[in-house]
């Protein structure tokens, strides 16, 4: 394994041990244990899009490993200037000892990995983040009696980059994955493919709706996304618009399973697609959730860029 560019790429086997590292390394992390497990290494994290926690979890996570994060914001390289993927990652190769990049367009993520000879971590594109769901699945099995296989997730909302990362993890790991999402903004008809043949081998059962009831009976864990992703601020209104029945409210919240725990990657709108009664209700575990990217993006760089 070499580089971290959708989870659909992994195997079952690689996921949960990826997820076993990152409860080890927390676990030292907050018991004082030094873990310089790639001292000298250096990290290139290219941002063409702005982020609180990837920024930041991955920049500390690096400190806490021994080595060294390089901030790259599109403006302050080549590759913002016109320079050829193909260029770019040639020439960071040959600084560095991984990427990791948050963008736009999957290809571009795809390139750097082709053209480069490093590892190459995808820290988000308008398809798929898979950082994210590594730290969802340590949240609920935290949660969850260590338990991710068997359990229902219900995904509330548009067929993003999110639900996408949802069914390739549900699939992978043998969780049932329910999403619901308007008809206009249903998820893209390759991902689906690909996740139900890898859910032929767990036993995992995806479901994709339209209603929003059907999707939450049951659940386990409930998960919400803003309905207005980066880049599509001039669809704003509009989604209100569509998405306001795909509100998770006290009253949808309840149809799931009554120990249900509620997730949102963040930054979460109160009052769009989750209401503060439920986002900073007693069930509400977001704080855990965003913790908990450091300690899956730690373990994902340890495989990556470790000895191992």
């Amino acid at each position: 394994m070499k580089h971290l560019l959708t989870l659909h790429d992994w195997s079952t086997e690689e996921i949960l041990d990826t997820l076993n590292l990152a409860d080890k390394l927390k676990y030292e992390q907050k018991h004082g244990i030094e873990h310089h497990l790639l001292k000298g290494k250096t990290l290139g994290m290219i941002f063409s899009k702005s982020s609180t926690r990837t920024r930041v979890s991955f920049e500390v996570g690096m400190y806490q490993l021994g080595g060294y994060a390089l901030f790259l914001s599109a403006n302050d390289i080549q590759l913002g200037r016109g320079e050829s993927v193909y260029d770019t990652a040639n020439v960071l190769s040959r600084f560095l000892d991984g990427i990791m990049i948050r963008t736009f367009k999957q290809s571009d993520v795809e390139d750097l990995a082709r053209f480069g000879s490093i590892p190459v971590i995808n820290g988000l594109t308008d398809l798929v983040h898979p950082c994210q769901i590594l730290a969802d699945f340590q949240t609920i099995r935290e949660h969850k009696e260590g338990q991710l296989k068997g359990l229902k997730l219900a995904y509330i909302g548009d067929g993003n980059n999110m639900a996408h990362s949802l069914l390739y993890g549900g699939a992978k790991v043998g969780m049932d994955i329910s999403v619901a999402t308007p008809p206009e903004y249903t998820c893209d008809a390759q991902v689906v493919k690909n996740a139900l043949e890898d859910a032929k081998a767990t036993g995992a059962k995806l479901t994709l709706t339209c209603d929003p009831q059907e999707a939450i009976k049951g659940a386990d864990v409930v998960y919400a996304d803003t309905w207005v992703s980066m880049g599509q601020e001039e669809e704003k209104e509009e989604k209100i618009k569509v998405f306001s029945n795909y509100q998770i409210n006290k009253e949808l919240f309840s149809q799931a399973d009554k120990h249900a725990i509620f997730l949102h990657c963040l930054p979460a709108y109160r009052g769009y697609e989750v209401t503060e009664d439920v986002i900073d209700g007693p069930q509400s575990v977001v704080f855990d959730e965003a913790e908990n990217r450091l300690h899956a993006q730690k373990a994902v760089m340890v495989r990556l860029l470790g000895k191992q």
